[in-house]
């Protein structure tokens, strides 16, 4: 709201002071021009500020600072060569900018080697892993985390965004009964998750006022604490891959542990509707893969022994395809 308002103020102040300086012979015009271009290239440079984490913004500083010190060191020696003053001062001054340019250049390219977590790990007996993972507002409310964290398969430190529970609280006190009761069941995971023992939860302050997305706020919290965001969104999920941010999608975890199948192989399942072609009917494994069987639409209610015939992989799961055995019609049929 005040990102704006502050620009403007910005660029009127630096019309004004190059109008009343006067650095330009060519009258008022240039002269606000001049004060224009200049703030022109502050807000660019703002803007592309706000994009770089608080450790790039830190090792670029430092990477600076740390080639402006060699180029000074640097310039007293080229002093004591005997030179021309004119040779003398391209030298340095081409020093000065080569230093400075690549210290600034090795800061965004190898921040790491500036980072002071990275200095103050060699005086640690051993590193420190917190192995942080950021719950979004999707996972939340889907609630197979609670089955996860149960399991103690989620290790290390859950983090909850402020901006997420913020989220949370407008989807369970929004007018649509359907999302009132999806946000209240978001809030009761919520509070299971947090009260399970061995398990440390912590709510994150952080915030990015200035990113209106929610889904923008995690990928920005993640790059910053070094991250991963856990989350069904398949959006986010491709979003966050693009920006390097680690994802663990529980959708794709539960795609993973789903039984293997293999064509020739025998299963029994419950014929629960029938099918969309001709004599089928439709089961349904617990995982709740489908699974479509010939010659099964007279067994409707029955359970059935089924030949598995074929597999297919779609981008919505898995489909299992099968011809029940006609043996176990009858028998299924007397029971």
């Amino acid at each position: 709201m005040w990102t704006p308002i502050l620009r403007l103020i910005l660029t009127i102040a630096l019309a004004a002071t190059a109008v009343a300086a006067a650095p330009l012979p060519w009258g008022v015009a240039s002269n606000a021009a001049l004060g224009l271009a200049i703030a022109a290239g502050i807000i660019f440079l703002e803007s592309r500020i706000r994009s770089v984490s608080a450790t790039e913004l830190v090792a670029i500083a430092l990477g600076g600072i740390a080639g402006l010190s060699l180029a000074l060191v640097l310039g007293a020696l080229v002093a004591k060569i005997p030179m021309s003053g004119p040779i003398q001062i391209l030298v340095q001054t081409s020093l000065l900018f080569f230093c400075v340019y690549s210290g600034l250049m090795l800061g965004w390219m190898k921040g790491e080697w500036f980072d002071p977590r990275n200095a103050v790990a060699y005086f640690q007996a051993a590193p420190v892993q917190r192995n942080l993972k950021i719950l979004d507002t999707s996972v939340i409310i889907d609630g197979r985390i609670a089955d996860i964290c149960e399991t103690g398969f989620m290790d290390g430190t859950i983090i909850i965004p402020q901006f997420v529970l913020k989220e949370l609280q407008q989807v369970a006190d929004s007018a649509d009964s359907l999302k009132r009761n999806r946000g209240r069941r978001g809030l009761d995971i919520l509070q299971k998750v947090r009260k399970m023992s061995g398990l440390h939860v912590e709510v994150s302050e952080l915030d990015y006022p200035d990113v209106k997305e929610v889904d923008l706020k995690l990928i920005e919290l993640a790059r910053e604490i070094d991250g991963k965001i856990v989350t069904n969104d398949f959006n986010l999920n491709k979003v966050a891959q693009v920006r390097g941010v680690q994802v663990l999608n529980i959708n794709e975890l539960a795609n993973a542990l789903k039984p293997v199948v293999l064509p020739g192989e025998f299963m029994r399942v419950f014929i629960l509707k029938e099918g969309k072609e001709y004599n089928q009917g439709v089961a349904y494994l617990d995982d709740g893969t489908m699974v479509v069987v010939d010659n099964a639409r007279k067994l409707l209610g029955q359970n059935v022994d089924v030949t598995v015939t074929s597999v297919l992989q779609t981008t919505a799961g898995k489909m299992i395809f099968g011809k029940a055995i006609e043996s176990s019609g009858g028998s299924a049929a007397s029971r």
